[in-house]
């Protein structure tokens, strides 16, 4: 019986293979658009991150696979073979970073026909930033900064300009993303990913995924850019990834083999793309074929492209096609359709009921600290380059813009990847720190020597930074000043205004006294080092340098520097051998909680009791506003059975909050002087702040000093800072989108779609760079940042800013790892301790933009300080002691502030102006703000006017 059964299936397996072979198909993949039809845009990508779970040279190299099988490298190897293969494959690459790395490395041979494949439009490079930046957490300048270099890497290759905006990772999308990094960039359309799961639902129910999307209010419909939210993530729809250890059934079309499927999968691509018809306008749609790190053997997608395309374009019911990112947006254009118009943003993102993407906003805030120092670093090393002349032979700010512009990644500056990834970050910035300090210092020395001295061609004064100079660490200023010898201190000012601002400098001596250059003796204030000063000094001395610093610093010398604008002014500190006495001096006492202390200046008043500390600003005889500041922290949640979702890195999910409170009895410092007065303050062993008052200023400056955050409680801990006021603000705050515009925020409430609210504290949380108000009838609260935190009002009359974390869980989106930052010492690891600054100003109603801006654009751009030694006055009589790029009658208006001045390689010189206020928020400057761009060549160094 058996051996019947088996002869009856060899008949039929005859029966079933006679007349039918295997040859070779020519699939017909040669791109078209039919009218009547509905067509399928299929756009072949990878998604590289510039580092995350990897840094971005082991994303690109393949190393650490045990982390994350990727290699960059191969992507690219593999999808130019493939393109070179068939010139009706297209693919299109974002992040430049990598691409730069990979085309050093090519032949002249390899580089022809790579260029030939850009000009065809098979390769197309989209967005065209070094990287695929965050839109929460990065100031605006290194949004333009980091796409600008990757744009001029495309232009100097390849004479290409990016059309399309591509940000398909970001949590969340900022509205100067819109306006500025995409219609005024010149971009044709942007498309993204990720938006709350709320609107999303609504959005495909109504067909409004893709928008006309004005992102500024000032500049209304010339701001406006066709945006496109995908239906799902930015992947194909299910069942059709082909990264050659994928699950998806390839189409199998010999029938010689079994398991032949053709039509079964033409079934399904219909079917899938009969869904996305259902909720996309128009009779276009686009498939993203690719995700994140592939196309590493890019044949293995080709192939299934190549066969889809050929089998349902021959089914007829579709039209399938090889295509881009603008190749659609031109459809679209072409199709005349009406689209909804979208403002404001798309933050906060939720991608489910208790889990909003909020808590990035301040994940790892001494990283985003580093990177905002370094940004407004090279912004004035820029000019000084410029202004000395670039020469390519000596140290240059190329690394700093590279290691500037990889940071500003979405898991960089975002504060979302992992610890060793954060420490790669950290060591490129200081790398290209390093090369700029020299370039800063030897610019310096140019611009100060006399015209007949020989340091004009050859700069022989010797300039020292102090990058620590936060901890109260600058040897340059520390050193004991010998016989004769003085302190030269060069302030730079890379604003284009003039600016008086307090320079603070750790010193050895208490027997000093500060002149200008002119032989003045300045008034200064000498105050006592701190006990919690001198700890983190000691500390993060040791953990950064590997050294402990000299017992040298005692107190901190403070006076004021007045800059001219794009200048420098020079002081000299002099050891006199005698103590401060009178003016200079600061008057020392102590005080307790229980005890009502006040200080202050002018209307401006600072007032401790056992119910905290209050901010009091007179704004006229009748009108007096208090703020009551005060800190507390979020207990994180682990998760529950229900609902495993915890409190991460990206993540912000309270458990509930508990109040931080001072003892009554817990000491305050008082220092008073003619600069300034502050009160030093001990919340707790690890909290505490000093709260400053600056002669003739309205706003309070807050140094605070936070860590290690205690964990061996096994409790999340987010800390947050609180100001509490009586106004009436029914809801309503405003929060900045990455430096610029401010944008209206309702406390419950989306302008698209109605709130379900789960998480009232998490998903009222917004990102800040320069800062949050608040306002009502009779006053307006501004509190500005000095880094990317979250912050919100939860309350009527309240702001809240989050100024750190420490988590005990992680929050299953990726990372695989617990944000639990620690500082390791010879004798231990422990958790990191940050220090920080905002500022409080109360103004009448309306008052407070000009503040805002003008002292925000002081806070990302501090001055530049430099220390040389002199003999007597040997430097002082040699050198010039001031200098201004302007005319000395002439600067900036206080409403245009000067972003870029740079040489370019070529000779040309870039020259960015930006307008600081919003159309009607300052009627002094009541115009609409602009971003105006520059190139050309300015012959010599002249006055730039």
């Amino acid at each position: 019986m058996a051996v019947k059964c088996f002869s009856l299936y060899l008949i039929l397996a005859a029966i079933v293979i006679g007349g039918v072979t295997s040859e070779y198909i020519e699939y017909n993949t040669k791109p078209r658009i039919v009218p009547e039809k509905i067509n399928v845009h299929l756009v072949p990508h990878s998604h590289d991150d510039v580092g995350w779970l990897k840094t971005v040279d082991q994303y690109y190299v393949g190393s650490n696979n045990s982390i994350r099988g990727a290699c960059v490298q191969n992507v690219l190897d593999s999808v130019i073979a493939s393109l070179l293969d068939d010139e009706n494959r297209k693919f299109i690459y974002v992040e430049m970073a990598f691409f730069q790395r990979w085309w050093r490395q090519q032949s002249n041979a390899k580089k022809v026909k790579v260029k030939k494949l850009v000009d065809s439009g098979q390769l197309e490079f989209i967005n065209g930033g070094m990287c695929m930046h965050d839109e929460a957490t990065p100031h605006y300048i290194d949004m333009i900064d980091q796409t600008t270099l990757g744009h001029q890497f495309i232009k100097t290759e390849f004479g290409q300009v990016p059309r399309v905006g591509w940000q398909i990772d970001p949590f969340g999308h900022s509205a100067v993303q819109a306006y500025l990094l995409g219609a005024e960039f010149g971009f044709d359309s942007l498309f993204f990913a990720r938006i709350d799961y709320q609107d999303r639902a609504k959005r495909l129910r109504e067909k409004t995924l893709e928008v006309i999307w004005q992102g500024s209010k000032s500049l209304g419909s010339s701001s406006q850019i066709f945006t496109g939210v995908f239906p799902r993530h930015y992947d194909p729809p299910e069942g059709f990834t082909f990264e050659i250890n994928d699950v998806s059934a390839p189409i199998q079309d010999d029938p010689l083999l079994f398991d032949y499927n053709v039509q079964e999968r033409v079934n399904d691509f219909v079917a899938a793309a009969l869904a996305q018809v259902n909720v996309t306008r128009t009779n276009h749609i686009m498939w993203l074929m690719g995700t994140d790190f592939r196309y590493q053997y890019a044949y293995s997608w080709f192939r299934q492209i190549d066969k889809f395309i050929h089998y349902v374009n021959k089914d007829g019911r579709l039209n399938v096609l090889y295509s881009t990112p603008s190749i659609y947006t031109d459809a679209k254009y072409a199709a005349n359709e009406s689209w909804p118009l979208k403002t404001d943003d798309f933050f906060p993102y939720a991608d489910k009921p208790n889990a909003y993407w909020t808590g990035y906003f301040t994940s790892r805030p001494a990283f985003k600290k580093y990177v905002r120092d370094l940004s407004g670093y090279y912004l004035a090393a820029r000019q000084l380059e410029f202004l000395r002349g670039r020469d390519s032979s000596g140290p240059t700010t190329d690394m700093l813009a590279d290691a500037l512009a990889i940071a500003q990644h979405h898991d960089a500056v975002s504060g979302t990847q992992r610890q060793h990834v954060a420490a790669d970050y950290a060591l490129r910035l200081s790398m290209g720190y390093l090369q700029a300090e020299k370039l800063v210092a030897s610019s310096l020395s140019f611009l100060s020597a006399a015209k007949s001295s020989t340091e004009k061609k050859n700069p022989g004064t010797k300039f020292q930074q102090c990058p620590l100079l936060n901890i109260s660490y600058c040897p340059a200023s520390e050193a004991r000043l010998l016989s004769g010898k003085s302190l030269v201190v060069v302030v730079y000012n890379s604003l284009g205004w003039k600016r008086e601002e307090v320079v603070r400098v750790p010193v050895s001596s208490e027997n000093v006294i500060v002149k200008d250059a002119s032989g003045k003796e300045v008034v200064f204030q000498l105050l006592p080092l701190s006990e919690i000063a001198l700890r983190i000094r000691n500390e993060y001395v040791k953990a950064y340098l590997g050294r402990s610093p000299r017992d040298t610093a005692k107190h901190v010398l403070a006076f004021t520097a007045s800059v001219p604008p794009l200048g420098f002014s020079s002081y000299v500190i002099s050891d006199t051998g005698r103590t401060a006495r009178g003016l200079s001096a600061s008057y020392v006492t102590s005080g307790s909680m229980n005890q009502n202390v006040e200080v202050g200046q002018g209307n401006l008043k600072l007032r401790y009791s056992e119910e905290g500390v209050k901010i009091t600003r007179h704004l006229s005889t009748k009108n007096q506003v208090t703020a009551e500041q005060s800190y507390a922290y979020y207990i994180g949640s682990n998760g529950t059975d229900k609902d495993p979702q915890a409190s991460g890195a990206y993540v912000f999910r309270p458990d509930g909050v508990l109040p931080i409170k001072s003892k009554e009895e817990a000491q305050l410092t008082i220092v008073q002087g003619p600069l300034f007065d502050e009160v030093h303050q001990e919340l707790n062993s690890w909290i505490s702040q000093i709260t400053r008052v600056y002669k003739g200023k309205n706003h309070a400056e807050i140094e605070f000093t936070i860590g290690p955050i205690p964990a061996d409680d096994g409790i999340s801990k987010e800390i947050i800072t609180k100001l509490t006021t009586t106004m009436k603000t029914n809801g309503t705050f405003y929060t900045d989108s990455n430096g610029r515009d401010f944008i209206k925020r309702i406390r419950d409430f989306r302008t698209d779609w109605d709130l379900q609210v789960y998480q009232p504290v998490a998903g009222n949380y917004y990102p800040l760079n320069l800062g949050i108000y608040m306002q009502d009838k009779t006053s307006e609260l501004s509190v500005l940042v000095d880094r990317a935190v979250g912050g919100s009002s939860l309350e009527n009359g309240q702001i809240e800013l989050m100024l750190h974390r420490r988590m005990q869980h992680d929050d299953i989106r990726g990372v695989g790892e617990i944000l639990n930052e620690t500082v390791c010492l010879p004798e231990g690891c422990k958790g990191l301790t940050i220090q920080g600054k905002f500022y409080v100003q109360i103004d009448k109603p309306g008052d407070g933009a000009k503040w805002r801006r003008t002292f925000g654009q002081e806070i990302y751009s501090p001055l530049l300080i430099a220390f040389t030694e002199q003999e007597g006055d040997s430097w002082i009589n040699s050198h010039k002691t001031t200098f201004s790029a302007f005319e000395p009658s002439y600067s900036l208006p206080k409403n245009v502030a000067l972003l870029t001045l740079q040489e370019l390689e070529n000779g040309e010189v870039l020259l960015r102006l930006a307008h600081l206020f919003e159309v009607l928020t300052c009627p002094l400057y009541a115009f609409p703000p602009l971003i105006m761009c520059y190139s050309y060549v300015l012959f010599g160094c002249g006055n730039v006017v």
